[in-house]
């Protein structure tokens, strides 16, 4: 079965960084645009960086200048490095594609920024 793994996640303090990964179990995800995705509490979820099979890359606002989304197609892995960490980015961070596709909504990894 076809999936997508994320890792990375933990408790961070407010200034400071973590890289999240997504590893996906199929070679066939290296040609598709992938994106990250998170959900706050009691919000809905949101895109927060794509990046395209060709490596273009794009940002929410909140994430330009502080997250950097990269994809590593011989390993199946797209990464997001989060920095200068705010409460703000509290949520569950998920992969999946452009636009989403329900089959592969993983369970998430989850990133708590907190003093």
């Amino acid at each position: 079965q076809v999936q997508l793994v994320e890792s990375g996640g933990g408790l961070v303090q407010p200034g400071g960084s973590l890289r999240l990964s997504c590893a996906a179990s199929d070679t066939t995800f290296r040609y598709y645009a992938m994106a990250w995705y998170r959900q706050a509490p009691g919000k809905q979820r949101e895109l927060v960086a794509r990046i395209t099979g060709g490596r273009t890359s794009a940002y929410a606002d909140s994430a330009k200048g502080r997250f950097t989304i990269s994809r590593d197609n011989a390993k199946n892995t797209v990464y997001l490095q989060m920095s200068s960490l705010e409460p703000e980015d509290t949520a569950v961070y998920y992969c999946n594609l452009i636009p989403p596709d329900e089959r592969y909504w993983g369970q998430g990894t989850q990133v708590t920024v907190s003093s």
